[in-house]
């Protein structure tokens, strides 16, 4: 029998510690991402809503 005795009483418990590796290399990613984009998103300023939109409000870079 040798190697491949315990493959099945194990398997259930490799596919767990592979699962749990996955998820906690996605939540490093997500993390380093949100810390990355997390400043850039707080810079964004709204129109008010009783004020009309206009072009130079949308392509006026100095209004920001």
């Amino acid at each position: 029998m040798g190697i491949h005795y315990d493959y099945k009483s194990t398997r259930g418990a490799k596919a767990m510690e592979k699962q749990a590796k996955r998820e906690k290399k996605l939540a490093e990613k997500r993390a380093k991402k949100q810390l990355k984009s997390g400043p850039d998103k707080k810079d964004n300023e709204t129109i008010p809503i009783d004020q009309v939109v206009t072009l130079d409000h949308l392509t006026n870079p100095e209004k920001k």
